[in-house]
């Protein structure tokens, strides 16, 4: 008894840190890129309530071992319900991993730091990985098989089985388009789209209460002209034909 006394009162005292301390980003450009896929990846799943998208949080594969953990730069978790997390802690995920993992490299990743992360998202579950350099424009990805994470071939047009979402090299920087065909936009397009969609708005109801006076006046007209026919007729009588 007092044996597991003693387990329950370590394990109720392992700590699950949600952060290291070190910034989500090294760079300009790799957080534009981290923000742009997860925000991207978010409105893709807004109306889906069961879909868990985070960018630079915490996961934890395995209860009671808080050293072993990773913090993707985004990832997505399919058949988990979104809402705040510290981090993700996978045995109170219905022991779901996430899916599809997407990494930005800056100059400050080092070949074994990145050799580790694959070792890691290829052991506990991820189905799609995905490493951009935007310094070069190289993408580079691994879709799980019956033996692991294996290297995509060619990402020229690629579309991810998971997300629906294709990946366009063919210019100087990676596009990436939602299944409808529609691109991948940053929060400085997306504002530029809004203003220019509330500019439309304005015009078009400039538009329409410039015709709405117009038909007043038509109408006023109308009225005016009835009356000076009623004013003959009633000194006249009925016109000639």
């Amino acid at each position: 008894m007092v044996s597991q006394l003693q387990s329950q009162t370590e394990q109720a005292q392992v700590i699950y840190p949600d952060s290291d301390g070190k910034p989500m980003a090294n760079n300009t450009k790799q957080f534009r890129w981290i923000v742009v896929i997860q925000q991207n990846l978010d409105w893709l799943y807004a109306n889906d309530p069961n879909v868990f998208v985070a960018g630079d949080l915490f996961w934890y594969p395995v209860e009671g071992k808080p050293k072993i953990v990773n913090a993707p730069d985004v990832m997505v978790v399919l058949g988990r319900p979104k809402g705040n997390r510290g981090s993700y802690q996978q045995w109170n995920e219905d022991n779901v991993a996430p899916q599809v993992v997407f990494e930005i490299l800056s100059p400050g990743n080092t070949q074994e730091e990145m050799e580790r992360k694959l070792l890691f998202y290829d052991r506990y579950g991820v189905q799609e990985y995905y490493i951009y350099n935007p310094d070069n424009n190289q993408l580079r990805g691994w879709i799980q098989d019956e033996e692991g994470l294996d290297t995509i071939a060619s990402l020229s047009d690629w579309i991810s089985p998971q997300l629906g979402i294709r990946f366009d090299l063919s210019g100087e920087e990676l596009q990436i388009y939602h299944p409808d065909g529609t691109r991948f936009l940053s929060y400085t397009e997306i504002n530029q789209q809004l203003e220019q969609e509330r500019q439309r708005v304005q015009q078009a109801e400039e538009q329409l209460e410039q015709e709405r006076q117009r038909a007043e006046a038509e109408r006023q007209r109308a009225e005016a002209m009835e009356e000076l026919l009623r004013q003959y007729r009633d000194r006249f009588g009925e016109l000639p034909e």
